[in-house]
């Protein structure tokens, strides 16, 4: 997704395909536990199709078309936000700044495992568990400079970017759809649109109780689905859950 400041990015990546298992694969190598993967989410309303989703669903991304109407919705909702400029353990929050060009797929993964529960199947001595200790201190622009400085996590994330059923586009290319995470906050059980390209994360309110995001946040999607009713409604979704054997 083209950044509505039209900023210039310093480093570029290969847009990741919507696919469960290039996710999936990506964020074990970067050290997610084995125990979740994430799978396809193939109705936002048939009670058989959800049956099939293993519970608890810890994460929730959604592939949205960037139409003019999504755009527009955008910036109008960021108009009157306040840049967010949390950092420390304190944060309800672990939010990532996108400042990688292309890489809102990567951002997804990383907003669906470092907040919520799935935190806690992090590895120890990880990518993911050395950017966490290494940006969690750090205020936002310092916080997005560690991941653009990451050696290990653009080795890894090249590693598995070109995968997939459809020939990747470059990564300077621009493509129309872009990623965002639904994830509970680990300290306040509350909801939260996370998207590095917006100015911060968006509250959605109270979850219900238990570990599973599944059934309240699914409504969310379907009330950004009927939004974009009549344009391109080409949206996808993919839940972060326990592995099934």
């Amino acid at each position: 997704m083209e950044s509505n400041d039209n900023r210039t990015y310093r480093k570029h990546f290969i847009p990741l395909e919507s696919n469960p298992e290039v996710f999936t694969e990506l964020v074990h190598k970067l050290g997610l536990s084995k125990s979740l993967s994430f799978q396809d989410v193939l109705s936002l309303d048939d009670p058989e199709l959800l049956a099939f989703i293993p519970r608890p669903a810890y994460a929730l991304i959604l592939v949205a078309p960037t139409t003019a109407m999504y755009e527009k919705r955008a910036m109008e909702e960021d108009a009157e936000a306040e840049y967010y400029e949390g950092f420390g353990e304190q944060e309800d929050m672990v939010f990532f700044k996108q400042t990688i060009h292309n890489a809102c797929g990567l951002y997804g993964i990383l907003h669906a495992v470092t907040n919520g529960d799935a935190r806690r199947y992090i590895q120890p001595n990880s990518v993911l568990a050395h950017l966490l200790e290494k940006g969690i201190p750090l205020k936002p622009d310092e916080r997005a400079a560690v991941l653009e400085d990451s050696a290990e996590l653009e080795s890894v994330y090249a590693s598995v970017a070109s995968k997939g059923d459809t020939e990747a586009p470059r990564a300077e290319d621009e493509v129309d759809f872009h990623y965002i995470c639904l994830v509970r906050s680990h300290r306040n059980g509350r909801l939260f649109q996370m998207d590095g390209d917006r100015k911060r994360p968006i509250d959605l309110g109270e979850l219900g109780e238990g570990d599973d995001i599944l059934s309240d946040a699914l409504g969310v999607v379907r009330g950004m689905v009927e939004r974009d009713k009549g344009e391109n409604l080409n949206y996808s979704l993919m839940a972060l859950v326990p592995t099934h054997d």
